[in-house]
């Protein structure tokens, strides 16, 4: 195809809507107006243009002056996930951690509030939770949500929690705004995440970043187990270095 043809094959207009959808993807806590036209490099009313019609096709949602993409882009992101190479490599990976440990391994992505969840291998032991492909859980009692939160900056993190209901799952649930914050920092500085009883009592869990080639968090993978059959020492010291080496494993795929 000549250039000529290329050029006016290509719709501007559509590049700069997915470029809105891009920028909203790297700030779940939501954009205003402003914010979005100056990273999009937009004028306010071009940008007002993207996001309503975002919002009226139901890929994103509008909370007072906050833009932010909505859970109806993971019908999307489920289809691709599900079919891409990606996961299809990393599960044997996967497999081979849930066996080595008898425990199960999940993989998941942040989207909105949630972490969902695009790879699992279930262990030989039974887990309470029903957990599949595309069952998501809120992001910031998970430890594998913490992990992925831990990918945006302290401030994103903030107004991530300032504007999302933390219900107490157990009666161990962080829910002050300022210690989950902590734990998403203590889990950037350390490359690792521990929650312990949170989501739901008698399960404890400990995830690791997956980075792709710029070190940037895509995804974040995780091993769980029951509280009767591993402490959070055991898990810290037993299956960190296994999922880590996992996880640069999988890691490998993105500088393919």
């Amino acid at each position: 195809m000549s250039d000529e043809a290329a050029s006016r094959d290509h719709v501007n207009s559509l590049e700069r809507g997915l470029g809105v959808m891009e920028i909203l993807a790297a700030h779940p806590a939501g954009l205003t107006l402003t914010e979005t036209a100056e990273k999009a490099g937009l004028t306010r009313a071009g940008a007002r243009r993207f996001l309503l019609t975002l919002v009226a096709t139901g890929y994103a949602t509008q909370t007072g002056r906050l833009f932010a993409l909505s859970p109806r882009l993971l019908s999307v992101a489920r289809t691709w996930l599900q079919g891409t190479s990606l996961w299809a490599f990393a599960e044997p990976f996967m497999r081979q951690t849930a066996a080595a440990l008898q425990e199960s391994c999940s993989a998941t992505i942040l989207s909105g509030e949630d972490v969902v969840y695009v790879a699992r291998v279930a262990g030989p032991r039974i887990v309470s939770l029903e957990l599949h492909v595309g069952s998501h859980l809120p992001a910031y009692c998970t430890a594998m949500g913490r992990v992925l939160l831990s990918g945006l900056k302290p401030e994103e993190v903030d107004a991530f929690l300032s504007r999302i209901p933390l219900t107490p799952k157990t009666e161990k649930t962080l829910t002050e705004p300022k210690r989950i914050a902590e734990t998403v920092a203590r889990a950037r500085r350390e490359g690792y995440a521990v929650v312990d009883e949170e989501l739901e009592i008698g399960l404890r869990s400990i995830a690791v970043p997956l980075r792709d080639r710029s070190g940037a968090i895509v995804a974040a993978i995780n091993v769980s187990t029951q509280s009767a059959r591993h402490s959070a020492a055991e898990m810290e010291r037993d299956f960190l270095p296994l999922l880590k080496q996992t996880a640069a494993r999988i890691e490998d795929f993105f500088v393919q």
